[in-house]
């Protein structure tokens, strides 16, 4: 029997009568599962018309909150745009919301595909959308709802900054749906969207609704990595915000105790010790109990299948890593599918098959691709083929693929759950050094484990490794920080758009509002309040030091600048001492007997053989028979030349015979007092005059002041002392806070002075007025790395010489970037053209960088050739195996390289005022670059 009251009950009912007249209510019954408490906080936040920052773990359901602002959109007649930052994902959502509304309602913008993009329902990257807006895109009318999903991807250093750009531009009658990863500072980040797009939500959770429990696989065991049995969550409570309790003792000691049989046998970090020749040194030898921990691909997923693990996703932080661990598990004869998966599994592959050109299978890597996924293993990462890489993840979501070896591009937000995901190191390569992955890394790492309605908890598995430590794998289990920092920075094309659209002093005013200077102010804040205090304390200080015989202030600053003056005429003794130092080592010759003065006191030497290198550092043999090198650093002062003898032509210091010799007539040239051959040249290397009569006149001034005589003197000094201390931090500050003021609006000026210099912005000399000029309007619809620079080849008529083939080649130069250095500044290019343009692009870019340095700007990457000849036989006809043939290129890298390619012929052929035969031939070179691999899309199928 209910125990609420007559008025409760009515008011329950009037809320429940209330709920169901929302449009929340009727999507709800549409789902077909319940909404968890932050779903529904955000989603009845966005129906009363207020913006939404959802941030919750990987696999929480956050894109809910987007797709009921698309279900409100359809239900009012407005359009809405749902954005992602990378292309997979865009057609991963586009497959999801076509299936769920209907083909005829929802189209796909990404760059080179273009899908009834007039639908209510657009689904796009977000530089697609930041295109837009610059160019008022008719597009944008009757635009109801955004939904930015992964939109911490803002942080991203080289494209992070279109998430400001869109979300500063948007229409206020827009709503902003934003869906992120958990972050540390969402809080922040919420309050940045409540400042420049109006009333928004912060709706936080940290929950993950499959529990995620964390384990080391050593030798085939999987072994919980905590003592007692706590999930993500409760190890992380646990340890109370921020993660900073008692790790080490929340660790099980089977592993510590393996910790430490494995330090005895020598392995002392996390990549093994070497000798030389690669031979591991005898006396670090791994005990057979180390040993029996080490095991292959294939056994591991073996251990996971025997577990009941699969399907998974291992990280290996290598492309060559992820395809040679599907062929090591092919080669091993395991299989993890059934007859019926297998069939499947063909069927749908060979339909793949059918769509490509047949004389590129082998290529592309078909038939070893063909023959891992019907065993149900797959590789997935940024060098296959788009459409390779889209198989693999229909036939993982379906059960079919057991095991995924995968870079970390997948955690980006491709929805690919699986019941684990397994770290095969934990380290990886940034592109310049092996680094240890952060907390926040493993945490979207490893949120990919546990499948939603599927599995009741989710995995994470570290494979154990020489030198692996328990208790640094427990601190990236259990801390949660995942900051979200901004990388916005004003670009030429953003600045000419900003110029164009609101003028010089608005579009300031706007970039003062992006998320970096928000964060930077903020950190003001702090700093200002830093400086109050210290000059509290400083006032402080200046009352402790008054004198009654005179301005004490003005005696401790004399004392001050005395000190100052005998640290700077030391220093200039030094650098003295060292010159001197260093000139008479240049004036030695072979047999030279010196008495060397100096920290590692060598004593008497004699000179064997002088450098050759730039920095003077003879060789010597020193008394007691040993060969050094003799550098400056090694000295006090110069060396005295003490007499000299005969060195043999045949002395080369490797024979102890010979050393021992050489030595003994040293001693007795020294004891004998033989004259040298020549003076040693004397040296002054004490303060010179100008310090000197600097430090004479301070301390006269010091002792002719009223203060000197006092009796507190020394004790008002210290005082002093601590103000002169105290006032250089507060100074450091202040400069500090003048650095972060305005520093995005700082930046701005600099690249408009960059743009006016090349004559993108003029001044009416009359009224004063900045405007863009023609070029600085063609280059607005000019977006990339290096949109500037792009401008300038083709402003320089360049390009225009060029005919279709020849352009589209010439383009990845200007597109294409290298991990390493490709071939040099003056490559063999396909047609004397293409040189001369080769050669226009290089003079641009080398004067480009200089403007850039002399303004303080980062500066422009250089041209790249190393695409030229693959591109240039591709757009010629020739097969995919003969393009790539003797270069480093995966097929996947071309085509993802090759799109690029058509997205900035596409912007070329589209900006206005150009030679009359420019656009037509850049649309015909868009048609040669999109055929065979890289014009197929599964998307449009």
């Amino acid at each position: 029997m209910s125990m609420e009251s007559p008025a409760e009950r009515y008011a329950a009912a009037k809320q429940r009568a209330a709920e169901a007249k929302t449009e929340l209510h009727g999507f709800r019954h549409g789902l077909g599962f319940e909404l968890d408490p932050f779903q529904i906080e955000a989603c009845q936040a966005v129906e009363a018309g207020r913006g939404v920052l959802v941030a919750a773990p990987t696999g929480a359901g956050k894109t809910v909150v987007g797709e009921f602002a698309i279900h409100l959109a359809l239900s009012r007649g407005q359009k809405a745009f749902y954005t992602t930052p990378i292309k997979a994902l865009s057609n991963q959502k586009y497959a999801d919301l076509a299936a769920r509304h209907g083909s005829e309602r929802v189209g796909l913008l990404t760059g080179d595909t273009s899908i009834n993009p007039e639908a209510d329902v657009v689904v796009m990257t977000t530089e697609v959308l930041r295109n837009m807006l610059y160019a008022d895109s008719d597009t944008l009318v009757g635009l109801g709802f955004v939904v930015m999903d992964e939109v911490h991807y803002l942080a991203d250093k080289f494209r992070g900054a279109v998430w400001e750009e869109v979300i500063i531009h948007l229409p206020d009658s827009v709503q902003v749906i934003s869906l992120s990863a958990t972050v540390s500072n969402a809080e922040e980040f919420g309050g940045w969207l409540d400042t420049v797009r109006g009333d928004t939500a912060i709706v936080v959770s940290e929950h993950r609704p499959i529990p995620l429990w964390q384990h080391v696989m050593a030798g085939g065991r999987i072994i919980d990595l905590f003592a007692e049995d706590l999930a993500f969550d409760q190890v992380a409570d646990d340890l109370g915000e921020g993660g900073d309790g008692d790790i080490r003792a929340m660790v099980n000691p089977e592993l510590l105790k393996l910790a430490q049989r494995d330090l005895r046998s020598g392995f002392r970090s996390t990549r093994p010790q070497r000798g030389r020749g690669g031979r591991r040194p005898a006396d670090r030898r791994p005990d057979e109990g180390v040993q029996k921990f080490r095991m292959s691909r294939p056994e591991m997923i073996l251990s996971l299948d025997r577990a009941a693990l699969l399907p998974a996703i291992v990280f290996i932080f290598s492309r060559k890593g992820c395809d040679a661990a599907v062929d090591q598990c092919v080669r091993s004869g395991l299989s993890l599918t059934t007859a019926r998966e297998a069939e499947e599994i063909q069927r749908a592959v060979d339909a793949v098959a059918y769509e490509l050109p047949k004389d590129d299978l082998e290529i592309l890597g078909f038939w070893s691709w063909r023959e891992g996924l019907i065993q149900g293993f797959a590789a997935h990462h940024a060098g296959m083929l788009p459409i390779f890489k889209e198989l693999v993840e229909q036939l993982f979501a379906r059960g079919l693929v057991k095991a995924v070896f995968a870079t970390e591009t997948l955690a980006l937000g491709v929805n690919m759950p699986a019941r684990s995901v397994v770290l095969e190191k934990l380290e990886k390569f940034n592109g310049e050094e092996h680094v240890t992955i952060t907390a926040g890394e493993y945490t979207q790492l490893t949120g990919r484990a546990g499948r939603r309605g599927i599995d009741v908890e989710g995995h994470a598995v570290v494979l154990w490794q020489p030198g692996t430590d328990p208790t640094a794998v427990a601190g990236l289990a259990s801390r949660r920080t995942y900051p979200l920092n901004s990388s916005f920075r004003p670009t030429y094309n953003m600045s000419l758009n900003l110029f164009s659209q609101f003028g010089r002093d608005r579009a300031r005013s706007i970039l003062e509002s992006s998320f970096a200077q928000f964060q930077a102010d903020r950190s003001v804040v702090g700093l200002a309040k830093q400086v109050r205090s210290r000059e509290e304390s400083l006032a402080g200080y200046r009352k402790a030091m008054e004198c009654h015989l005179g301005d004490f202030e003005e005696y401790a600053k004399l004392r001050y600048q005395l000190s100052q003056a005998e640290k700077d005429a030391s220093r200039s003794a030094n650098r003295a001492r060292a010159s001197a130092a260093e000139r008479s080592l240049e004036q030695l010759a072979v047999g030279d007997v010196v008495q060397v003065h100096g920290p590692r006191r060598l004593g008497r030497c004699v000179v064997i053989q002088l450098s050759d290198g730039r920095d003077p550092a003879p060789t010597v043999l020193t008394e007691d028979k040993h060969v050094r090198r003799l550098h400056a650093a090694d000295l006090d002062g110069p060396v005295d030349i003490v007499s000299r003898i005969k060195v043999p032509k045949s002395f080369t210091g490797r024979s102890p015979k010979e050393r021992k010799d050489l030595a003994a007539s040293l001693r007795n040239a020294v004891h004998d007092h033989r004259p040298p051959r020549r003076d040693a040249v004397g040296f002054d290397y004490g303060p010179d005059s100008r310090h000197e009569e600097r430090i004479t006149a301070l301390r006269r001034k010091l002792k002719r002041h009223p203060c000197h005589g006092c009796g507190e003197r020394e004790d008002h000094a210290r005082w002093a002392e601590r103000w002169w201390k105290l006032r250089a931090e507060r100074d450091r500050l202040v400069a500090q806070i003048n650095g972060r003021t305005n520093t995005i609006a700082k930046t701005f000026d600099r690249v408009c002075s960059v743009l006016d210099a090349y004559d993108y912005l003029h001044t009416d000399p009359e009224s004063g007025a900045i405007h863009t000029t023609p070029a600085g309007d063609r280059l607005r619809r000019i977006y990339g790395e290096r949109d500037l620079l792009i401008s300038l080849v083709m402003e320089s008529g360049a390009l225009y010489e060029l005919d279709a083939a020849e352009l589209a080649a010439f383009i990845t130069t200007l597109v294409y970037q290298a991990k390493r250095e490709d071939n040099g500044v003056h490559p063999k290019l396909p047609s004397r053209r293409m040189g001369a343009a080769w050669e226009t692009a290089v003079k641009c870019w080398s004067d480009l960088t200089d403007a850039e340095e002399q303004h303080r700007l980062p500066e422009t990457a250089e041209p790249e050739s190393g695409l030229v000849w693959p591109m240039y036989k591709w757009v010629r006809g020739q097969d995919l195996k003969e393009c790539l043939r003797g270069v480093d290129f995966a097929a996947g890298d071309f085509v993802r390289w090759a799109k690029q390619v058509i997205d900035t012929l596409d912007q070329l052929a589209k900006v206005p005022d150009t030679a009359p035969r420019f656009a037509p031939t850049c649309r015909q070179a868009i048609e040669l670059v999109r055929r065979g691999v890289v014009a197929y899309s599964s998307v449009t199928d």
